[in-house]
């Protein structure tokens, strides 16, 4: 019995045998082929992630771009507050407005000059941040063709799906849809 089971254990035994290491040569191992397809959805989601990763800014450069956004909503909610404050205390407005008739035209100008290099310095900035943001997305291309590249390679070369005309249970599937 002992040669018996000894032939027994090296077909149908256990850990390696010629059964398995046959059937690989023939099919692929779905285990080695799950964990295949696990690392590549690992690969492209880290390489999304870094795509969309914002830059860290600092404390004061924060607090600047704070600061930056109050001059825009504090026109826009002082203009409409002249606006009530004509229709709630017209006395009141016609005061305010006759001081501003007072104001010498060269600090008008003074004060447009301030207004325009104030948001033109901000359309500027702003426009800026967005070409740089565009030349670093243009400097992952490369990277990002080659990795669309590999991608291709891998799901054109057949591995793991069958060609449609190979498919018996396609073939009867559309059969039965067709009619």
């Amino acid at each position: 019995m002992g040669i018996l089971e000894n032939i027994l254990g090296l077909v149908f035994g256990n850990g390696r045998n010629v059964v398995s290491e046959t059937a690989e040569v023939f099919r692929e191992n779905a285990e080695a082929g799950a964990q295949r397809g696990a690392d590549v959805q690992k690969a492209a989601l880290a390489q999304f992630s870094q795509e969309f990763t914002n830059p860290q800014k600092g404390y004061f450069d924060r607090f600047m771009d704070g600061l930056n956004r109050i001059p825009r909503p504090a026109f826009a909610i002082g203009t409409l507050a002249l606006f009530v404050s004509a229709m709630v205390d017209p006395l009141w407005f016609g005061a305010r407005m006759q001081g501003l008739a007072l104001v010498p035209e060269p600090l008008w100008w003074l004060l447009g000059a301030i207004m325009s290099f104030y948001f033109g310095a901000r359309h500027q900035e702003k426009g800026q941040d967005f070409q740089r943001s565009i030349a670093q997305t243009m400097a992952r291309a490369p990277q990002v063709i080659r990795n669309t590249r590999a991608l291709q390679a891998m799901s054109s070369s057949g591995d793991d799906v069958p060609p449609d005309e190979d498919n018996p249970a396609l073939r009867d599937w559309r059969a039965n849809r067709s009619g």
